[in-house]
């Protein structure tokens, strides 16, 4: 009896919250209710939570109803009854308050807008939703392969079709909405607008529509896209340039004195990478990090957001997990997709502070430049 009642009151002394961590671990569910072009919709959310071997959380969500690839959180903390979940992959974030018996999560998500109820229940192997099987990843591209279009069909854009611009794959075609020579150029290149020097002028106002199959089996890497529309813009463009170091006014992206402390990737290593940008709740905009390297986010700035190049001078080759918000300027907010003019207060991301343990800073820097000697327009397919 005397051990007994030691066990119970070294149970009783323990702190609140180490209670709760104990009991939160298991399988929640509960719907989110979206607004789709289509109508809301309610889509079925599982979060798993379980202890690490430091004792820690960890969390992984499944979205059953959409794609039921496990979705693994970056961090998962729990202080008192406030659970708070980050995913950077989805530049989401979920907040509850776990409930005094332990089996109810009333909370809300939020995914760079307004929050949205999702009430999680504690599931038992009665309740339990089934968790389909993911679908099998599309067959990759091999490694090595140098591929080119076997086949292209280059249109002008519809001017009044009112699309947005970038390149996406489907299946193993490639196709690109209302890009332009200049456009592709950088894509291919890796450079910012800046850096193409010279060249007709149609070649950064005439838009395209392309469509493409590669002659290799397999889905491209996002380096071998860049192999296929250097060759396209040779072969079908007649693009004819040189590349040059030139000294151009440049954004650099360096550490601070107190080092990186970006969480590292937890996605497969040789799963896609993701960088993306969005309007937050409140104002400002959010930029998303998944799976990538810094050379990338250094890409992605200067091709979507910033009116300079971006050279990155970490140092650093890993592989990143992070979500940042920031207040743009119009310009920026125009670059990235938003109303010209709907951001006001001081310009943070660009000339100075990114993030916490970043910077980025003017500067001028020794980057390459194409410079453009020939070119033809292309009518038609």
């Amino acid at each position: 009896m005397q051990r007994l009642l030691l066990s119970i009151f070294a149970l009783s002394a323990l702190p609140g919250s180490a209670l709760l961590a104990q009991n939160i671990a298991g399988t929640w569910q509960g719907a989110l209710k979206a607004n789709t072009p289509n109508g809301a919709v309610e889509l079925r959310i599982v979060v798993k939570i379980a202890r690490a071997e430091d004792e820690s959380l960890k969390a992984t969500l499944y979205s059953i109803d959409q794609n039921p690839t496990p979705i693994i959180a970056n961090s998962c903390t729990l202080k008192g009854s406030s659970l708070k979940i980050l995913i950077s992959q989805l530049n989401a974030t979920y907040e509850g308050t776990v409930s005094a018996d332990g089996n109810a999560i009333p909370g809300t998500f939020s995914q760079g807008g307004a929050p949205i109820p999702l009430n999680l229940a504690r599931a038992t192997a009665e309740t339990a939703w089934t968790i389909p099987e993911p679908p099998p990843p599309p067959r990759q591209m091999p490694k090595d392969a140098d591929p080119a279009f076997v086949v292209a069909t280059i249109k002008p854009s519809n001017p009044n079709a009112g699309q947005g611009q970038g390149y996406g794959i489907r299946g193993q075609d490639v196709t690109t909405t209302n890009t332009t020579v200049s456009w592709l150029l950088t894509l291919a290149y890796n450079m910012h607008a800046h850096q193409v020097i010279g060249g007709p002028g149609w070649i950064g106002s005439e838009k395209y529509d392309i469509l493409g199959r590669p002659d290799v089996s397999g889905q491209p890497s996002r380096d071998q896209l860049k192999i296929m529309f250097k060759k396209l813009l040779a072969d079908r463009f007649q693009l004819k340039f040189h590349m040059e170091k030139r000294e151009l006014p440049a954004y650099t992206i360096t550490v601070l004195k107190t080092g990186p402390k970006f969480a590292a990737s937890t996605a497969d290593p040789n799963s896609s990478l993701g960088v993306g940008f969005g309007l937050a709740a409140g104002g400002g905009m959010t930029l998303s990090v998944r799976n990538a390297p810094f050379d990338s986010i250094a890409n992605a700035l200067q091709g979507n957001l910033l009116d300079k190049p971006v050279v990155n001078l970490t140092g650093l080759t890993g592989k990143y997990d992070f979500s940042v918000k920031f207040t743009p300027d119009a310009a920026q907010l125009a670059n990235a997709g938003g109303a010209p003019g709907g951001a006001r207060g001081r310009r943070r991301y660009g000339p100075r502070c990114t993030a916490r343990y970043l910077r980025g800073i003017p500067a001028t820097a020794r980057v390459e430049a194409g410079v453009d000697q020939d070119g033809c327009r292309c009518d038609g397919d």
